[in-house]
Order: C-alpha cells, then structure tokens, then sequence
C-alpha cells in the first residue's frame, strides 16, 4: 500500500539530481550491438541488462527511440510483429544494455513462430542473471488486455521483476489515464513479480520520459 501510494501521489518521486542522472545517461551516444533468435547468441554477460517487452504496436520501438535520442535506433515498422528477435543496444562506457524483445500478441503471425519466440523469451527471461527489470508496455487507448496477462503470468513464472508502463498517454484525457493508473496498480497488486508502481509516458511528447530515465538510473545503483 505504501509503494501505492507514492506512485499515485502528486510529489515527486525523483530529485532533480536523479533526473538529471538519468539524462546523463541516456544522453549518451547508444547504439546498436546485434540480435539473437536462440540462446546459443546471446551476447556475454557483462552489464545489468534491462529489457522492454509489449503487444506489437504498443509503441516499443517508438519508445526506446525516444528515450535514448535516436530516431531510427529501434527499427518502427506499420507491420506488428515485426520485432522477431532479442535486439541488444548499448552505449560506450556505460554498465547497461537495453533488451528490445519480441512484440507479442501478432494474430497473422504462424503458431509455429509464435511458440519459437515464446521459448526464446522464457529462456532468456530465466537464463540472464543481469536483467534487473522488464518493463512491460501498455497502450493507456486500450488497457490490460488477456495478452497482456498471458505475458505478465510467463514473467511472474520466471520470476523476473517487471514494471508496467503505459505508453502514448497523451493520447488520452487526464482523468481517464488517472483511472487506468489506479485500475493497473490495483492489477498488478495481484501480481508476485509486479514492480508496485506505474510510469505513464508518451514518445510523442516527451511526458514520463525523465522520469523512466531516472528509474533506470537507479536500478544501476541499487
């Protein structure tokens, strides 16, 4: 009740300190490092590891781009489900690595290639001891859908920490993103790997995007 609380409350979670860590942070050139479809490839463990996760057209893409100042550094497609691997990104000098995973919940998609990257991602999800948190991403227009819960059940399975973010915020009224930050929390209360606090954000418009910096800055000195 008390993490509840703080995250519906009108002060400020982060100092101006923090959330100029966390600018720093992400001010920093990030690139591209590679992708994997099976753990065999998966990339050295050396940094805490961080990973987005959301139905195809949440928005996942549009996000990191925003976060890290790079418009094409997350490939965008009009095409869900386009994201068909684990995308790695990194920054010189930096102890994190961003985790781009598979968009789920693509109906066109063959059931064949959805069972492979379900596989892929749980085995990930329990095989990578540096991946601090997975922050799930939720469209505010449409809410937790099944999918989502599916997606949220796999994570608590795995027993990974996972943090709801809600994404292009700016696309619906204050009171209705407030209700659905209540109705989320209340959801995720349910939930044993849930992160009991919700971050509303919009690529768009820039809103919740210090403050998503400045959690991630935290988490490497936690």
């Amino acid at each position: 009740m008390r993490a509840r609380r703080a995250a519906m409350s009108d002060e400020p979670k982060f100092s101006d300190e923090q959330l100029e860590a966390g600018r720093l942070l992400f001010a920093k050139p990030w690139d591209f490092r590679t992708s994997v479809t099976d753990m065999a490839n998966l990339p050295e463990i050396h940094d805490t590891e961080i990973a987005f996760a959301g139905r195809s057209n949440v928005g996942k893409s549009s996000l990191i781009n925003a976060l890290t100042g790079r418009k094409g550094l997350a490939r965008t497609s009009s095409t869900p489900g386009r994201t068909q691997m684990l995308n790695f990104f990194s920054a010189e000098n930096t102890p994190l690595t961003i985790v781009d995973m598979p968009g789920y919940g693509y109906a066109q998609a063959p059931k064949e290639l959805v069972a492979a990257w379900t596989d892929l991602v749980f085995a990930y999800l329990r095989g990578r001891p540096t991946l601090r948190r997975v922050f799930l991403l939720i469209d505010s227009r449409h809410g937790i859908k099944p999918i989502d819960e599916e997606a949220m059940a796999l994570l608590d399975k795995a027993a990974v920490i996972y943090q709801v973010v809600l994404t292009k915020a700016d696309k619906i009224k204050p009171p209705a993103l407030e209700r659905l930050t209540e109705e989320t929390l209340s959801r995720l209360s349910k939930r044993p790997a849930a992160f009991p606090e919700v971050i509303a954000t919009s690529s768009e418009k820039g809103r919740g995007l210090p403050e998503l910096r400045a959690e991630i800055d935290q988490l490497l000195k936690s």
